[in-house]
């Protein structure tokens, strides 16, 4: 099937790669009942990502004829006789208005409508979106019958999350596996252990294994087995029972008098007490002790981080040293957000974009580790750094790009935030317009 450029003005590129077929027509029929068959239109209407009855009601909008495209057999009628020449100049006019983008021309764009009924052409390639205009005949044709919608960044997303989920549950399985493999190999081996005598001991049996044991301990052996051989039985009559309970009455009254003569005793005790609980509340809390020690861990933590990235390790590399640190989840995504952005004046987003790696390293230690790194955010925001609180936004956007975050953990955040002691920063202000359009994706998305 011989092959041409998509465009006229690209007709002479002999390296563009947009191809499509050339137009084969077919004159059907006699007097009032001459028909023109485009035979090619499905093949043509494929290359340009379109479908073919759009393609078919323009020739029959721009020609003044009827136009019928079936969908069972594929064939596509216009009622009159028309050039092959003809139909391809209208094929081109249709290619310029409903393909091809408005910004760099390139035809490998997609057909979107609007809430208020508006037709336009979003581009791959530049990201342009063209108005169509919409005075033409053929808009009212798409607005009835619009096409079908791919799958968006939503269902991408939810495929991501179910891969994620399966490879979790895959290494879960793969630990739960090696560890019964390790128990089964213990219980063999001590099997083994138990049934075969080492033959060190066959071999190497001294005088002293052979010898009795001491006097010692046939004695003990012996006493034990006399000890059970006895039975004790409780003497039940009306004389020991008074015996019994004489016995427990002066034992009760030797204890009164012992706690007679010890009452004059626990008062220097007392005051003993009360100068140990004044030396101890003036001496140091442990608390505080703890509190420095975390501020000088925090601030360890940054360096270590700093001077492990300039060593030029890869992310699964940094995952590994991140799992080596002893601290809290919160405290090493804090140090690492700091450590990635230490220094960084202006274009947050792109920093972050170019160490995405990092945080995805980071973020993928533990559950709820989303959360530390969206705190760590919040706190590096919260350090007097304007430029960071202007572009919190830009670097929420670009996380969300890179799945480094999940929409329902920032809307978690988001709202945590707001009802927290620091609702009135600037931050939620500037996070706010992010976390409205999510919701609304998403809302749109359910419609769908």
């Amino acid at each position: 099937m011989a092959l041409q450029n998509i465009g006229a003005a690209n007709s002479d590129d002999a390296f563009y790669r947009y191809k499509m077929p050339r137009m084969i027509t077919k004159i059907e029929g006699r007097g009032n009942g001459i028909k023109t068959n485009v035979v090619n239109m499905v093949d043509i209407a494929k290359a340009l990502a379109r479908p073919a009855s759009y393609t078919t009601k323009f020739f029959g909008c721009e020609l003044g004829a009827q136009s019928k495209f079936d969908e069972k057999t594929g064939t596509s009628l216009v009622n009159g006789a028309h050039d092959t020449a003809k139909l391809a100049g209208l094929l081109e006019n249709f290619i310029k208005k409903f393909v091809q983008c408005y910004g760099c021309g390139n035809p490998e764009t997609e057909i979107i409508i609007t809430k208020k009924e508006m037709i336009q052409l979003k581009c791959a390639a530049c990201g342009f979106i063209s108005d169509v205009d919409m005075r033409d005949k053929l808009t009212t044709f798409i607005l009835k019958n619009p096409p079908e919608s791919k799958k968006g960044a939503k269902d991408k997303k939810a495929m991501r999350r179910a891969e994620k989920e399966r490879l979790k549950e895959g290494e879960v399985a793969d630990e739960e596996l090696k560890k019964l493999k390790k128990e089964t190999k213990k219980k063999v081996s001590s099997k083994e252990a138990n049934a075969k005598p080492s033959s060190k001991k066959k071999a190497s049996g001294s005088d002293e294994d052979h010898a009795s044991p001491p006097r010692s301990h046939v004695n003990v052996e012996e006493e034990d087995e006399e000890e059970d051989d006895v039975q004790w039985q409780t003497d039940t009559s009306m004389e020991a029972a008074h015996q019994r309970i004489q016995e427990q009455l002066s034992a009760v009254t030797a204890e009164m008098v012992m706690l007679s003569t010890n009452e004059p005793e626990k008062k220097p005790k007392a005051a003993t007490q009360a100068r140990q609980s004044s030396k101890a509340v003036s001496a140091p809390s442990e608390d505080d002790s703890k509190a420095e020690n975390g501020e000088r861990s925090s601030k360890t933590f940054v360096e270590e981080v700093k001077v492990h990235l300039k060593k030029g390790v890869t992310a699964s590399q940094f995952r590994s040293f991140l799992g080596s640190l002893a601290g809290s989840p919160q405290d090493i995504v804090t140090a690492v957000y700091e450590a990635l952005l230490d220094g960084v004046e202006k274009g947050f987003a792109k920093e972050v974009i170019k160490k995405k790696g990092f945080l995805l390293a980071a973020v993928g230690q533990q559950e709820g580790s989303q959360l530390c790194l969206l705190r760590a955010l919040e706190e590096f925001c919260g350090k007097s750094n304007t430029a960071a609180v202007k572009e919190v936004a830009l670097v929420l956007k670009a996380l969300y790009d890179a799945d480094v975050l999940e929409e329902e953990f920032i809307v978690q955040w988001f709202q945590e935030g707001l009802a927290g002691d620091k609702k009135d920063s600037k931050i939620w202000k500037n996070v706010k317009p992010f976390v409205d359009w999510l919701q609304s994706a998403e809302s749109e998305s359910e419609e769908e």
